[in-house]
């Protein structure tokens, strides 16, 4: 396994030439961090020895360095020092004290999914778990313990192969441990509950000390009050998350119901009816509405049910128009796996903005949604909608959680996609026309809805804390200063550890 000093790294960095910025703080780091020397004149650190790097490392200039800093938006582009794949737990711990010892900014990264950019940084490093990928799975005792590095396809695969399941996000590429840490809900939650609620334990990496780090397990009965934090607000905000033990559920198989309606035609009739039934029917129904200005979609789940269960329950929906209508049964994994959208054929850069529900749409705002999609910058831009309502994500879970949404009755988003993956700047027009398109959509929306969700977060919002956490900033603000009070877990919108 390759490692690289401090020394190794500046002067690699160095030879690149002007591509590259080396932060004055990182050559003044060792001497911040050290007390004095003996008398060979060697430092004597207060916490801990000099920190190396360790696991897969990638430096500026390397070949690989323009695909491993790339993130899956790719409307932001930063350009890290060095990014640590880290292999095991304590390739984390160096490189977390790696990072304090030589006053280095860093962001902690899976899924390469954060929607601003924000877990990626320049001049800094990035802490990458991704390559964390475990699952030990106990079919007995219904949980299972798996790496952070787990996307959320690889975690319904594993668990499918056991009939087993747990809530995810719908797109199989997103990192397990980032949807879950700041929430989590997908087709399961009215039967499951948020992610967040089956998360019973985390192993997790902390600063320690003046400029160290260590390795520390949390549960139902270790350090209680930061499992309740990472049950919605976990998201780079306390430690580094390295491995995540879920509660588990048997399921044998689903019926997966898609309905297209052409057009927009229809649109006033389906959204009132599906706002108005799908959230407060059978549990184990999970629906999602996606309005595109060409055509309306409707998604449903339901789970351990047959087909002629799934259209029963969405009927009053399926009765508007004419919907072309089909019906999948089998296994969750094998019908997770066949939704899935390849990555290269979706557009480079995305936009969006988060809201939930907690009243059903007036008229006139199903009439704003659909005067705004038919001016869509794209055909990829849409509004998407995932049911809540009656079900388990409405109770909090055993130990409580930070996610506070439970009595939204659906969430949703405006979403602008445009560009050409892999093509840098090809989106470069449309950019300006698509950031003011989801601005302008979502503030038309604002008299209907309320809050918002920190896995898909509104840059720019004033009240952020309170939209994302509602009652709960202040008790994680609290948390934060047990566990961080440095604030070394710090980006644009991180909790800030509340102060004496």
């Amino acid at each position: 396994m390759p490692d690289i000093s401090r020394r190794t790294l500046l002067q690699a960095t160095a030879a690149v030439g002007a591509g590259a910025v080396v932060a004055p703080a990182v050559l003044a780091g060792a001497a911040q961090a050290a007390t004095g020397t003996d008398g060979s004149g060697a430092p004597i650190w207060a916490e801990c020895p000099p920190a190396e790097l360790t696991g897969r490392i990638v430096r500026f200039g390397d070949p690989d360095y323009p695909s491993a800093s790339l993130g899956w938006d790719e409307l932001f582009v930063r350009n890290p020092l060095v990014i640590v794949f880290a292999q095991n737990t304590q390739d984390v711990v160096n490189a977390l004290a790696w990072s304090r010892q030589n006053d280095v900014a860093l962001r902690v990264r899976s899924g390469r999914h954060s929607l601003e950019g924000w877990s990626n940084v320049d001049n800094g490093i990035v802490i990458d778990v991704s390559e964390l990928k475990s699952a030990d799975i106990d079919r007995a005792a219904l949980t299972a313990r798996v790496g952070a590095g787990l996307n959320q396809l690889e975690a319904v695969t594993a668990l499918a192969q056991q009939g087993l399941a747990v809530t995810t996000g719908t797109e199989g590429s997103v990192g397990l441990s980032g949807a879950t840490l700041g929430g989590g809900f997908g087709f399961l939650t009215r039967w499951l509950g948020m992610a967040c609620d089956n998360l019973i334990g985390a192993e997790v990496v902390v600063a320690s000390g003046a400029n160290g780090a260590k390795a520390v397990q949390v549960d139902l009965r270790n350090r209680r009050d930061l499992l309740w934090a990472l049950r919605g607000a976990g998201n780079g905000n306390f430690g580094i998350v390295t491995s995540l033990t879920y509660r588990v559920a048997p399921l044998r198989g689903v019926a997966y119901l898609q309905a297209t309606w052409s057009g927009l035609g229809d649109l006033r009739e389906v959204f009132d009816s599906w706002q108005r039934t799908a959230p407060f029917t059978d549990v184990r129904l999970g629906s999602q509405l996606e309005i595109h200005k060409s055509q309306i979609l409707l998604f449903g789940v339901l789970a351990e049910g047959t087909e002629a269960e799934a259209r029963r329950l969405l009927a009053p929906v399926l009765a508007v128009g004419s919907p072309q209508v089909t019906v999948q049964i089998g296994g969750w994994g094998e019908i997770y796996a066949g939704f899935q959208v390849p990555t290269q054929d979706e557009p480079a850069n995305w936009k969006f903005f988060s809201q939930f529900a907690r009243r059903p749409f007036p008229p006139e705002a199903i009439e704003i949604i659909r005067s705004f999609m038919a001016v869509a910058p794209t055909d990829a831009s849409n509004f998407f909608t995932q049911a809540f309502g009656v079900g388990a994500q409405a109770r909090q879970p055993v130990g409580g959680s930070a996610f506070p949404h439970r009595d939204a009755i659906f969430y949703s988003e405006p979403g602008a996609g445009w560009g050409t993956r892999g093509v840098p700047d090809s989106g470069d027009a449309l950019t300006p026309a698509a950031q003011a398109w989801i601005a302008e959509f979502s503030q038309a929306l604002r008299p209907y809805v309320d809050g918002a969700y920190v896995n898909v977060p509104n840059i720019g919002m004033q009240e952020w804390e309170t939209a994302y956490w509602g009652p709960n900033v202040e008790r994680l603000r609290r948390i934060k200063a047990v566990y961080d009070p440095h604030n070394v877990f710090q980006y644009e919108q991180s909790v800030p550890p509340a102060s004496c």
